[in-house]
This record gives C-alpha cells, structure tokens and sequence, in this order.
C-alpha cells in the first residue's frame, strides 16, 4: 500500500532557525518545512555545514523577502586556528602549511582587528560558489585549478576580539553583503605574522534580526502546530528601517491591482516606503515619487476579486 501524501499548506512568515553544524542549508530549510507543513519555501543566505547558527527561512508570500536578507549585513563569530593554512581555508579541508605563531599579546591582536574595519576589497576565495565560464570556484579548485577573481568591495564593523589564547583567536564582526570570513580570518592571520584557518563559525544574526530568538529543528519538534506558527515574524519585519504609509478606501485597490495612486504626502520623503491598508494589513512595498504620485513596487497579498475602483487620494502618510 503507498503512503498517502504529504499535506502541505499556505502559511505566511519568516521562520530564524538556528541550523546546526554538519546539516546543509537546504536539508535544513526543508527539514523546517516539513515541520510547518508549508506550501511553498525558502531561505536567504546559505551558511556551509560547517557553519551553524541563523538561517532565515521564510514561507509563503514572506518568500519575497528573500532578496532582501540576502543583501543585509551579518554578524558572525569566528574561531580562527593560527599556525596552519588549509586548502580550503577552514577545518573541512587538511592542513597544507604550517608556521611559527608569534608571541603576540591581546593588544597586538585587537590592534589587528581594528585594522580590518571600514570600507576594503576582499579577493574571493576559489572555495566557493562564484563561477567562472559557467563552473563553480569550488569545482575548479578540487581539480587544482586556480584562476583570476576580480576584488569585491566590502564592509566590516565591530570587529571584537571574544577569546585569544596562542593558537586560538576567537572573534566576532559585523560584515557587508559579498564578504568570505574564511578569507577574512586568512588575512587577519596573515597580518599577526602567521596562517590560519576557520575552525567554527557561527552566524549570530541577519539584519534586522539581531537579537531576535533563534528556534532549533529539536525546539520546534516539541511545539504544537498553534506554537510553531506563533514563532514566525510578519514578512513587513524584514523592512523595517524603511517609512510606512497607510492607505485609505480606493487607493488600497488601486495599488493592490498595480496601479499609480495620487499621494497627497510629497515631500515628506521620496523612494521606498511600506504601505498598509484596512486594519493596517501589510500590503506590500510602495515607491513614492514627485508630483504626487505613489506606485506599487511588490506586492504581498492578492487583491479582491471584484472590480477596479476609480482613481482616489485617500493616502495618508505615517
């Protein structure tokens, strides 16, 4: 007799799990839809099996979320191995090199660090996922392939030595979109006077979710379904630095059926904002611009069925 098959559902919200070591993102992202019986998923931002910590996993329409998070800024906490290079540039790979740690005291090291904030190019490692002439980095270095990688800019903020110990530095940074820790704790150990190698990685949050509680596969498993679902943030949290605008009567149609609404709000600000309407349900992204006028960027529900209504300057905003 065959298994019946799974029933799956439409749930809207955005999901920080806490992935552990040793577990794809992707076996974990689905691993959490299973459990919310969700219709349709996704994560942004991938972290490696050796990495753990916050992946935000989101359902439904919350999945139009996703390009955001992954442009956010991460903070992370890193456990650097000095004293050893591999080929990868963390423990998933053996140990190519090795060399002398020099007799460093803890100011040496947070000089260091505080050497490594601001605005840089960081060359990508050829570890990792980037292509060149349509094959993965990663798959030209297992062949011993090593080409050219155009410097990326990048950003770090509060770098913040946790722990140091001889052979062991650990630290934490908050870090732009496009930025390799891996070679970040390569240069930083370079800049000591030696090699090194991620041992541990941890990714603390996602902006703008620091802080935010993170759930584990085993804290969900334990949940209720009511409690599971009690635990997803509104998709409108992963916008929140942005203004809102509330929207009134036809002019929360008009945008919802992706029309130019008038805006009687100008010049209170020109560019994104997040619309609300009736019962300040979240509508979705709006683009206010000159003259008066607003149009519908992304939207995040359906409108009603019934028909378009006339033209209206019912907006308001907040």
């Amino acid at each position: 007799m065959s298994k019946p098959s799974r029933s799956y559902r439409d749930v809207d919200g955005i999901l920080l799990l806490d992935k552990p070591i040793g577990r794809s993102s992707n076996a974990a992202l689905q691993e959490a839809r299973r459990l919310f019986g969700a219709r349709k998923a996704g994560h942004a931002g991938s972290l490696d099996p050796l990495a753990s910590g916050m992946l935000p996993v989101a359902f439904g329409q919350a999945t139009k979320v996703c390009g955001r998070l992954l442009g956010a800024g991460k903070t992370y906490r890193v456990r650097v191995r000095l004293g050893a290079r591999t080929e990868s540039g963390d423990r998933e790979s053996p140990i190519v090199e090795r060399a002398p740690v020099p007799a460093l005291t803890v100011e040496d090291v947070d000089r260091v660090l505080k050497g490594f904030e601001g605005e840089q190019t960081q060359i990508p490692p050829m570890h990792s996922a980037l292509k060149f002439e349509g094959k993965r980095l990663y798959e030209l270095a297992r062949r011993g392939i090593t080409v050219d990688r155009a410097p990326r800019r990048i950003v770090l903020r509060n770098l913040q030595r946790i722990a140091y110990s001889g052979e062991v530095l650990e630290f934490e940074v908050h870090c732009s979109k496009g930025t390799y820790v891996r070679t970040l704790a390569e240069d930083i150990a370079a800049r000591l006077g030696t090699l090194g190698h991620v041992e541990e990685l941890r990714r603390l949050s996602v902006d703008p979710f620091g802080g935010f509680p993170m759930y584990t596969i085993e804290d969900l498993t334990r949940m209720s379904s009511n409690e599971r679902d009690a635990v997803l943030l509104a998709p409108d949290m992963a916008f929140s630095d942005l203004p809102r605008v509330d929207l009134a009567g036809d002019a929360e149609r008009r945008v919802l059926f992706g029309q130019t609404v008038e805006w009687p709000g100008s010049g209170k600000f020109v560019g994104q904002a997040r619309a609300y309407g009736t019962g300040g349900r979240f509508l979705g992204l709006v683009e206010t611009q000159p003259g008066n006028r607003m149009r519908p960027v992304r939207l995040f529900v359906r409108p009603e069925p019934e028909g378009r209504a006339g033209a209206s300057r019912a907006v308001q905003g907040a």
